[in-house]
């Protein structure tokens, strides 16, 4: 369990809120290199008329839901991605960086930049397993280089042009616990794991993303069992209130990609926007 931290913000352990019920009191988009759509009826370019429909119900349902949540569904087979109107929004990664962190060290080991220890590797299965926040510091600090800018420069190279580390007052600048990303970061992110990656790290990543502990089992894995996803999720109470993340694959073949980061405000905490994530996932792909 990571140490408090005295600064701006309350980071939540991800360790200890896995159970948490802590409250605090539409046009879509399209990311770019991705077509305008041109449906035929009801039908969006690059997804079928069922999946079109069920986008089109995740949307109304993202009305009804207490905050701000963003979101980008795409298969990789027809090569479908759609974004909505809050996917470019800036929200705290919480531990959805904690993929980015783990695509990068493998990465630098496949190429001889880094040597990774079996210290470092249980580390690592800690922080994609259990969400280990004690495990992401040693990480971090070990391998951010000399001008700490290694991790951020990298994110932005494997797809997180977006992404932006935010100042505090008492952690070394950056700190993988204060950035903000968009959904469409998480999207790339997750698009570079699986298009990419030598295929050997793409293989140990989409199993431990499969064999995350019991604290993760909600957003994307709302796709259900048959779906076989896989996650990496994040929880946090931030200045301004809650944010609740969810981003990973599910599918034959991991077909599809979901990124989901709901910022509740002061509308809800971590169980509302869990559940919100859990049916998105469930309405976009449970039974595709």
């Amino acid at each position: 369990m990571a140490a408090t931290r005295t600064v701006p913000r309350v980071a939540a352990s991800a360790c200890v809120l896995a159970a948490a019920a802590i409250l605090i009191p539409s046009a879509p988009t399209l990311l770019p290199g991705t077509a305008a759509p041109r449906a035929s009826a009801a039908c969006l370019a690059g997804f079928d008329c069922d999946m079109s429909s069920r986008i089109a119900a995740v949307d109304a349902y993202l009305k009804t839901r207490p905050g701000v949540t963003g979101y980008v569904v795409r298969d990789r087979v027809t090569g479908g991605v759609y974004a909505n109107e809050h996917a470019e929004n800036s929200v705290w990664t919480a531990s959805t960086i904690k993929l980015a962190i783990a695509a990068d060290l493998l990465n630098r080991a496949r190429v001889g930049a880094i040597g990774l220890t079996p210290e470092d590797r249980n580390l690592m299965e800690a922080m994609l397993a259990t969400s280990n926040d004690a495990a992401t510091d040693l990480l971090w600090n070990k391998y951010a280089g000399i001008d700490r800018m290694a991790y951020n420069n990298a994110f932005r190279a494997n797809g997180m042009v977006s992404l932006v580390p935010q100042p505090t007052s008492t952690a070394l600048f950056p700190d993988w616990s204060f950035q903000k990303c968009t959904a469409a970061d998480l999207d790339r992110l997750m698009d570079h794991v699986l298009t990419a990656m030598h295929p050997d790290d793409r293989g140990y990543l989409l199993d431990r993303m499969r064999s995350v502990d019991y604290n993760q089992h909600w957003g994307v894995w709302g796709a259900g069992a048959r779906m076989r996803p896989g996650l990496k999720n994040g929880w946090s109470a931030e200045q301004g209130g809650w944010v609740v993340n969810s981003v990973g694959f599910a599918g034959p073949d991991e077909r599809y990609t979901l990124a989901i980061m709901s910022s509740l405000g002061e509308a809800g905490g971590y169980t509302e926007g869990a559940e919100t994530d859990t049916k998105v996932a469930e309405m976009l792909l449970a039974g595709r």
